[in-house]
């Protein structure tokens, strides 16, 4: 078995710290990005888990480690959408506790969250994704388009066609009325 290099081990340790590092400072908000797309927290923890092992695998891929958030979204956003695809049920869950009804309507609130809540799931997981990326990351179109790896316009329509079926889904549930 051949020896290391001493500076070829700091080399492989300092990239091992750079990696835990980064991940640290972004698990949070992963796993919320993975918990809006996929609604099941346990669901969302799986596939931050998983996605967390397959950037260590890919780590030596990442050239510029000021690019991270986004070089993770993506393997991140690849496994829930992988999730959702290979689910066959679509289930609503409550997500109460992360939207607040500032009205203190509290029995409209809870029927308002499972409205979303169901809507939502209707979504397909390319419509869900762009939903997350733009109304939970609050991004861009374009940085959407470059952390799918689509184009700007491809997103715009995705958003376009998820908006749609969300105020359809919403407008059927409600019987075509507005509140």
């Amino acid at each position: 078995m051949a020896e290391r290099r001493p500076d070829a081990v700091d080399e492989l340790g300092g990239r091992a710290t750079a990696f835990v590092r980064l991940a640290d400072e972004h698990l949070d908000s992963a796993y919320r990005l993975a918990r809006a797309i996929l609604r099941e927290p346990s669901d969302a923890q799986d596939a931050t888990h998983d996605a967390v092992v397959q950037a260590w695998r890919k780590w030596s891929t990442l050239r510029d480690l000021t690019r991270f958030e986004s070089w993770f979204d993506r393997i991140l956003i690849n496994t829930c959408r992988n999730r959702l695809q290979r689910s066959t049920r679509r289930t609503a869950v409550d997500i109460s506790h992360e939207i607040v009804d500032p009205t203190g309507d509290h029995a409209h609130a809870v029927a308002d969250r499972d409205l979303i809540a169901g809507a939502i799931a209707s979504l397909s997981p390319d419509h869900r994704v762009v939903i997350a990326l733009r109304y939970y990351r609050d991004l861009p179109i374009d940085e959407i388009g470059s952390r799918l790896g689509i184009p700007a316009g491809t997103v715009q329509s995705r958003l376009h066609y998820a908006l749609k079926k969300l105020h359809e889904f919403i407008d059927a549930a409600d019987g075509g009325t507005t509140r």
